[in-house]
């Protein structure tokens, strides 16, 4: 192994993509220590510290790459980013003119890009002022000397606020560009990588705190040496277990028809059609914690105004409140059931039975035992259906480990978070990937790759 790295950084080129990326990365952790003008250091630690609110926002971080209970310029990660990416790739299944750009190669997804940029402004403008308005404002998280005589943020400081964070946005996006162009591995996946890699020492240090040496742990809920040897073991199998997943396929026997050329015959030879178990990747869970996120604030806000003592509406939104709250058992229901919701849903989107039989019997092959077609169709949607709830119980396990983890074994909620959810599963699959694009550079150089 250290002779295949040797190797890597021997290649100029390829030593170049690396540092340019590492240097890039540099610059994306650099901006999560600086903190807006308005901001008040002592609240927001304090904020941070307390929960709810703050727990909901630091799981949203995982998946966006960003910092929201830290209030810095990058406040908001790349998350608008994503959040168009993810509305042009939905509207491009129903809306036909964008159908079209899609199928017109590298110019329609230049144009694509185009539209996602802009859309990511916007999306920053709304996103920024909500959360200046909704978070930093009613929390308290303002410096004193920031505001008017009546104790509220001027609207001119707000404008600077969201104009900050927007521009932080759309740096971090030209950043994710500069590394697919000039870098090596997927810029935004890396960006969001980083952020769950730069929590690590954090967690680690809390779980230390945590520990003891004494066997069966000790006072105040301290963890015993036994408990930290069954996290171990339990870290170590849950990554080999979305490792596992993650690599899955349900291969389909696939057959190409003989073709007679002159004196030569071609075709004929017997291949595999790969469908991944967990074709949705972390889709489902990203949408599942994003749209929990709406009644869990409604609620909370609801049940936190002053209703008339024992009325039914107090009765009501009091039992809400609580039934949602982030990691509640009604919040770890409806989370499951999300997830099994959209599994399907991104599945049908991104995977279309029809369109991959017209591709089979358009380059002359087929399966086995199924006509081209229809029937071959109905077989395909058949297999896939029954892999998609097998890879949407697999992301229905991960996402609820961390929970399970942290309410059994009492460790706090940013240790349990690497036992699974939404980081681990974007960790392993973005080193994955960024081995794979390493492999590519050594093949072509006749080296053998990281995994051989």
């Amino acid at each position: 192994m250290w002779d295949k790295i040797r190797v890597v950084w021997q290649i100029p080129e390829l030593r170049q993509k690396i540092l340019l990326t590492l240097g890039l990365l540099a610059v994306y952790r650099l901006g999560f220590q600086i903190t807006l003008p308005i901001a008040d250091q002592d609240a927001i630690k304090a904020a941070s510290q307390a929960g709810g609110v703050a727990d909901m926002l630091q799981a949203v971080a995982v998946f966006s790459g960003s910092a929201l209970t830290q209030v810095t310029i990058f406040g908001l990660g790349i998350m608008p980013y994503i959040s168009a990416s993810i509305i042009f790739q939905l509207l491009g299944s129903v809306y036909p003119p964008l159908e079209q750009l899609q199928k017109e190669g590298e110019s329609g997804r230049k144009k694509i890009n185009e539209y996602t940029r802009y859309a990511t402004v916007a999306i920053c403008v709304i996103q920024s002022w909500i959360y200046v308005n909704a978070y930093i404002v009613n929390m308290g998280l303002v410096d004193a000397a920031y505001l008017d005589a009546a104790g509220n943020l001027g609207f001119g400081w707000k404008l600077v606020s969201v104009l900050t964070m927007t521009a932080g946005t759309v740096f971090l996006m030209w950043i994710g560009e500069q590394i697919d162009e000039f870098g090596i591995g997927n810029g935004i996946s890396l960006l969001i990588m980083a952020g769950i890699l730069a929590q690590m020492p954090s967690a680690g240090f809390d779980l230390l705190k945590q520990a003891t040496l004494e066997l069966g742990g000790g006072p105040g809920g301290k963890l015993g040496i036994e408990q930290l040897l069954l996290l171990a073991a339990m870290f170590v199998a849950v990554v080999v277990g979305v490792v596992y997943i993650t690599l899955g396929q349900r291969q389909i026997p696939m057959q190409s028809a003989k073709h007679v050329r002159g004196r030569k015959v071609f075709g004929g030879t017997r291949q595999y059609l790969p469908l991944k178990v967990n074709q949705a990747g972390v889709m489902p869970i990203i949408f599942a914690s994003s749209l929990l996120m709406i009644p869990s604030m409604i609620f909370r806000q609801l049940g936190n105004m002053n209703w008339a003592e024992g009325s039914y509406l107090a009765t009501f939104f009091g039992w809400t409140s609580s039934a949602f709250e982030f990691n509640s058992f009604f919040y770890v229901l409806f989370y499951v059931g999300l997830i099994y919701f959209f599994c399907f849903f991104w599945t049908a989107i991104t995977f279309n039975p029809k369109d991959v039989s017209d591709n089979l019997k358009n380059y002359g092959s087929f399966i086995p035992g199924y006509r081209p077609g229809k029937r071959t169709a109905d077989y395909l949607e058949k297999v896939m259906f029954r892999i998609t709830y097998v890879g949407a119980g697999f992301l229905a396990l991960v996402a609820i480990i961390p929970t399970l983890i942290s309410n059994s074994l009492g460790v706090s909620p940013q240790v349990a978070s690497f036992y699974g959810g939404t980081g681990l599963l974007i960790a392993v699959s973005v080193a994955f990937d960024l081995v794979q694009k390493i492999d590519s550079h050594l093949v072509m150089r006749n080296h053998s790759g990281l995994l051989e």
